[in-house]
């Protein structure tokens, strides 16, 4: 049974704890409970935020389904990004403090009231977006930024071909490829979703359920394929990827949904010179080479003020309450969302 509560009174201090915390508890897939869990506070080099939202990815829905468990150390609760307002810094934290507004990227924690998140994982929301709507970026924009610009250099004239074109990566991916003045194609599943994508600037639009990728962006390149893959699925297309490829492409595997385990031709893939990249966010360092920390800075100087002049915009498919967090998964799981699912605390 779900439980409803009234406002928490905030923290005042640096170190001070949120008594009577709710969050949302996942007992099982289809289990998602609003319920009291132990109390959160900053340690040293973190910042607490009195969350206003929080969006929701499919890592959230495999951990609830007990297939994704958190990286060691991080909060067991649902959750990897919210926006908010910050109610307490701990110490050593010089860049933010209390009655900032935020959003963040996590490892876990955010389905809850409050969560306690590195201070170099907080962004400033970006100019005219609201609070809601800004639980739907920190992810979305890590996630594309650290792989389609920091890992596979897309520039301009080259192609993207972007696997689940109107979900929500695939939604901010179109975008900033566009600014980078590459090309994009697209797959989906229904023409309205190919429309969406194509008003936000997909050049090629690929139905997946009865047209052949491979043959449509070779058609579309006069046979030289595309440079940059972005894909979501794994192993179900790894091999018709290969074949998608341009000379010296870079394949970016950033999901599983087509399975884990597939076959490679390491002769297709010499011919071409190509790479094969696996990433992942949620399990990058908070510091260091490649961390999280530096994905967020080089985000928030680079793609916010994308998004603060209307180049790139949220695309928020669907706000619910977190007390239906079970009710959001089941939209996500469907694919019947375009964009970006997020809920409101």
């Amino acid at each position: 049974m779900l439980c409803d509560t009234a406002p928490l009174e905030q923290p005042k201090s640096a170190g001070s704890s949120v008594a009577n915390m709710y969050a949302i508890v996942a007992e099982s897939a289809n289990q998602l409970s609003w319920q009291q869990v132990p109390d959160v506070a900053p340690t040293r080099g973190e910042v607490l935020i009195k969350v206003g939202a929080a969006g929701v990815n499919r890592a959230d829905l495999l951990q609830a389904a007990g297939l994704y468990p958190p990286p060691p150390g991080a909060s067991e609760l649902l959750g990897m990004e919210v926006s908010g307002v910050i109610a307490a810094v701990g110490d050593d934290v010089g860049d933010w403090s209390a009655g900032q507004e935020v959003c963040a990227l996590l490892a876990g924690g955010g389905y809850a009231e409050y969560v306690a998140v590195p201070a170099g994982q907080v962004l400033p929301i970006p100019d005219g977006v609201d609070v809601p709507d800004a639980a739907g970026l920190p992810e979305v924009a890590c996630t594309v930024w650290s792989n389609l610009e920091m890992t596979a250099h897309l520039s301009e004239g080259q192609l993207l071909l972007m696997h689940g074109g109107a979900s929500g990566i695939g939604s901010h991916a179109i975008q900033i490829a566009r600014v980078l003045g590459a090309r994009v194609a697209v797959t989906a599943g229904s023409k309205d979703k190919l429309d969406f994508c194509r008003e936000l600037g997909a050049e090629i639009t690929i139905n997946y359920h009865d047209e052949d990728f491979v043959e449509r962006v070779r058609e579309a390149t006069d046979g030289a394929g595309a440079d940059v893959i972005f894909d979501i699925m794994g192993a179900s297309y790894l091999d018709r990827n290969i074949d998608a490829l341009a000379n010296d492409g870079r394949l970016v595997i950033i999901g599983m949904q087509g399975g884990i385990k597939g076959e490679l031709n390491i002769a297709k893939l010499l011919s071409k010179r190509a790479h094969v990249i696996g990433t992942t966010l949620r399990g990058r360092p908070t510091t260091g080479p490649s961390s999280k920390s530096d994905i967020v800075a080089e985000v928030t100087r680079s793609v916010w003020p994308m998004i603060a002049d209307g180049r790139v915009r949220p695309i928020i498919g669907e706000r619910l309450p977190i007390q239906e967090a079970a009710e959001a998964h089941r939209l996500l799981s469907s694919g019947q969302v375009t964009g970006k699912v997020v809920l409101t605390v």
